[in-house]
């Protein structure tokens, strides 16, 4: 039996598989040449020992691998939580963390991307959706604490030390959702958000954090399904439907050279594009260059067997320059990087950091109970 790996170049969509290990059917649809990439969630964890078995069996399949990622942010989006993983906090914590010591919480916030970084590595992962950097200004169910700070200097200070230490790690960092998701209230995963403020506002304030020098070191960036009508009248559908947002700005105004990823084309956001072929087809022809199809392999097999828009050769490239975690031997699995130094006393840092912050939850749920969140001035 041939166990040499597919020689394919990576595809521009990115699904994912239901359990602890691979199906056969499965299997041969990570090895359609039109599948560049993985996304994993909490049901394909169990323990260290399995999910670092089920990176090794996605990473044989082709040659080059197919990039195996993840949303593990911190906070209430952290996929794997047991062995081998650290509880991370939310990235308000280090918001929080920087009205009290700037210099702190800039220590803090790298030690969080060095561990959550170097984690994911050492179980075969090479790419977290992370971080976020949307504004938080007080109102949004799908933001919320996963945001760093209402402002937007603080988020790109915090966020530009975060980045760098998922890179001492040797991993990519993808910025989420530009070109804002924090003003709006409603949850894109379940509705279809709205923001009514005019292009300048938006330039202004939430798009701050995509003007910083951070935007050069990010790997990739990840539109949001929200609709800014008054900003784009032209388009009325979410950003990650828009040549405006995608390659008006990110590309030509802003100058970024990177990955596009789209966010998830089965959310309620995305939906008001059509069907899933209408929903793939315009987040390609908008500028997005990997394609997430989640949580519906019924779909994937559909969009498969109806076809997929031909793939722009730009896009082939930046996905194929796409970079992912070297091999480094204090990486190379959970028990070397146990014994790493520089690891361990970077998670002792976050692990005071994630303590603090319960002791703040606890004390806050006390005193707000029944309290409407109000957006922040």
């Amino acid at each position: 039996m041939n166990t040499m790996p597919l020689q394919l170049p990576r595809g521009s969509l990115m699904i994912d598989v239901a359990g602890l290990a691979l199906a056969d059917d499965e299997r041969e649809r990570l090895c359609d040449p039109r599948v560049g990439g993985i996304i994993l969630f909490a049901r394909n964890y169990t323990d260290s020992g399995q999910l670092r078995a089920l990176t090794a069996e996605i990473r044989a399949l082709r040659s080059p691998a197919l990039v195996i990622a993840v949303d593990h942010e911190g906070g209430r989006v952290q996929r794997f939580r047991g062995s081998g993983f650290t509880r991370l906090p939310a990235m308000r914590a280090l918001g929080a963390a920087w009205e009290t010591d700037h210099a702190e919480a800039l220590a803090a916030a790298h030690a969080t991307g060095f561990v959550l970084a170097a984690e994911l590595v050492a179980h075969g992962i090479d790419l977290s959706f992370a971080p976020v950097l949307d504004l938080d200004h007080g109102c949004s169910r799908a933001i919320g604490s996963r945001a760093f700070h209402r402002d937007p200097s603080v988020v790109a200070a915090l966020a530009q030390a975060l980045v760098a230490g998922m890179k001492e790690a040797g991993m990519g960092a993808v910025g989420k959702h530009f070109p804002g998701h924090g003003y709006v209230e409603a949850d894109s995963h379940h509705d279809v958000p709205v923001d009514e403020r005019a292009l300048a506002e938006i330039r202004a304030d939430d798009m701050l954090p995509y003007r910083h020098s951070l935007l050069r070191q990010l790997a990739g960036v990840m539109p949001a399904h929200v609709i800014y009508p008054h900003a784009e009248p032209r388009h009325p559908g979410p950003a990650g439907f828009s040549p405006f947002w995608l390659k008006e700005v990110l590309r030509g105004e802003l100058g970024f050279d990177g990955v596009i990823f789209s966010d998830d084309l089965n959310m309620a956001g995305a939906l008001v594009a059509g069907d899933i072929v209408a929903r793939v087809g315009a987040a390609a022809a908008a500028g997005c260059d990997m394609l997430l199809v989640c949580n519906r392999p019924d779909l994937v097999a559909d969009l498969l067997a109806r076809g997929m828009p031909g793939t722009d050769p730009a896009s082939l490239a930046r996905l194929a320059a796409l970079a992912v975690p070297a091999p480094r031997p204090w990486l190379a699995d959970p028990s070397a990087l146990a014994s790493h130094q520089p690891y361990l006393q970077a998670r002792e840092k976050v692990l005071v950091l994630a303590a603090l912050e319960a002791a703040d939850n606890s004390a806050m749920a006390a005193s707000t109970i029944g309290a409407k969140p109000q957006r922040v001035p």
